[in-house]
């Protein structure tokens, strides 16, 4: 069973893609990654950028904590049910909470983006969580999309989770990586926009 862990919405259920395809950010991961946002200040009221959403799991964790709203990018159907079904039972509850669902590959959404077909951002937290056999260089593209586009804050925090098995994250100028935790088989990398 997979939660929101705190905030507004702690305690309520998030439905799951039925497969293997997906793998929902485990509750101590996404406990840590609010924890730390909150403690640094950046959550309070931010816009959250949700790319590979999945369930949704880390957008919506981080909506319950204080940000206010998240926007979540995802391709894959049996994620997109999962996902659509969580924004309606946390949304339908809160009206005011802002949360958008965008269909799509991640690249095809950053290309959109890029040329100001999507009407979204700036975004304070963006939280990437790539499939973990997604190569490097598609990855660094992504980050180098992601900047170009505009999409970012002055200042914004940007988290991508991975295996520990494909180590630290590259961060393209002029992204900056500030940190890097372990939990168990994952890592979560932390950069920071100029």
């Amino acid at each position: 069973m997979t939660r929101i862990v705190a905030g507004k919405w702690g305690g309520r259920r998030l439905a799951t893609p039925a497969g293997e395809r997906t793998r929902p950010t485990s509750e101590k991961v996404r406990a840590a990654l609010a924890s730390s946002l909150t403690a640094t200040g950046g959550l309070e009221g931010a816009r959250v950028l949700d790319l590979y959403a999945g369930s949704g799991a880390l957008g919506l964790e981080l909506v319950s904590r204080g940000a206010s709203s998240a926007v979540f990018v995802e391709r894959d159907r049996a994620a997109l049910v999962a996902l659509r079904s969580n924004v309606q039972t946390l949304g339908g509850s809160d009206p005011g909470a802002g949360l958008t669902v965008i269909p799509g590959e991640v690249t095809a959404f950053m290309a959109k983006a890029g040329h100001g077909s999507e009407n979204v951002g700036p975004f304070d937290v963006v939280v990437a969580d790539p499939p973990y056999d997604l190569g490097t260089d598609l990855l660094l593209s992504m980050l180098v999309a992601l900047h170009r586009s505009s999409m970012l804050a002055a200042h914004a925090d940007l988290i991508v989770e991975r295996s520990v098995k494909s180590g630290d994250q590259l961060w393209p100028e002029p992204l900056e990586g500030v940190r890097s935790r372990r939990y168990g088989d994952t890592l979560l990398c932390y950069g920071r926009a100029p």
